[in-house]
């Protein structure tokens, strides 16, 4: 049966839903900014009457665009918000969170439900981290390309298959991908060109029961293979997190590395000095105490940004 589990990581949570040897889903969620599902009171700092949305700026100084305002509010005016989705990072600039009105009382973001542990069962987390670093996942018959734009999220299906083959054959390792990387939005799949109506009816029928227990509209493969998937979007996706901010997302799996070192002694981390800028005092205190040990940086620009690497050195 399937189990969700969740990892309280240092800058990070983590949750895996989790059956027998395999993760089937994954969620990612980075603290400190606005997340769905919160219920604040924020300022208004803009108001367009005629279209009823504005601009609000909440305790913590982020900002979020909000729609569904009352015709007599005012700038300036306190309201009480719900956060409908989080500030999506984009290539050159960030989509601001999304808010609207709410009677509800004040409510923290919800926490990733799930049983916590202390790590997830070894190499789970590590492969899904990096196949959505390479943005690849491979299978037998070729490989997926995703790529993140300002529009969507596109899909490349690659493969020295016959077209028809190929297609078919991409749709279950596509649709279990979409679900580990949390993907949502607009999603752009571009299958190989099939010329028969009913090698891209099959697909169709494929992809439509592949995805049957995962919410979404979806249209049909036209002419040149371009499938279209539009589902809610919520949060930013261990795609867009690690495709947008990747010294952010090295520096906590570096930390995630740090936390399971078992032999004695001080704890070295040796990393790009991109991914070492990242790694706030903070978290180093937080790293410091789980671990009762002293911390330690090294920044090493010969390293790739995913290179980063925890050792226990002498004290």
């Amino acid at each position: 049966m399937a189990e969700w589990l969740v990892e309280q990581g240092i800058g990070e949570e983590r949750a895996l839903l989790v059956e027998g040897d395999e993760a089937l889903a994954a969620r990612l969620n980075w603290p400190g900014a606005l997340a769905a599902g919160q219920v604040a009171d924020a300022v208004l700092a803009h108001f367009d009457p005629a279209r009823r949305r504005g601009t609000a700026r909440f305790g913590g100084g982020e900002e979020a665009l909000v729609d569904r305002l009352p015709a007599n509010s005012r700038e300036g005016a306190t309201i009480r918000l719900e956060v409908t989705r989080a500030a999506i990072a984009e290539r050159g600039r960030l989509k601001r969170a999304q808010a609207r009105p709410s009677e509800a009382a004040m409510r923290a973001a919800p926490s990733l439900a799930g049983q916590v542990v202390r790590r997830f069962p070894a190499g789970l987390w590590e492969d899904l981290w990096a196949e959505a670093w390479a943005g690849e996942v491979s299978f037998a018959a070729g490989s997926l390309l995703f790529s993140v734009t300002p529009a969507m999220t596109l899909v490349d299906i690659d493969g020295a298959a016959a077209p028809a083959t190929l297609a078919r054959e991409a749709v279950p390792p596509l649709a279990a991908a979409i679900r580990r990387f949390d993907l949502g939005g607009m999603i752009g799949i571009d299958f190989p060109s099939l010329d028969r109506k009913n090698d891209r009816r099959a697909v169709d029928d494929a992809l439509a029961e592949a995805l049957r227990d995962w919410p979404h509209e979806r249209t049909a493969m036209n002419g040149f293979g371009f499938v279209q998937l539009v589902t809610r979007l919520e949060r930013p996706s261990l795609l867009h997190r690690l495709t947008l901010s990747p010294a952010g997302a090295a520096a906590r799996m570096l930390l995630r590395r740090a936390e399971h070192v078992e032999e004695s002694g001080a704890m070295l981390l040796t990393a790009h000095p991109a991914v070492t800028a990242k790694l706030r005092d903070e978290w180093l205190a937080e790293l410091a105490r789980r671990t009762g040990r002293e911390v330690r940086l090294a920044a090493d620009p010969g390293l790739a940004l995913d290179g980063g690497f925890a050792q226990a050195v002498a004290r």
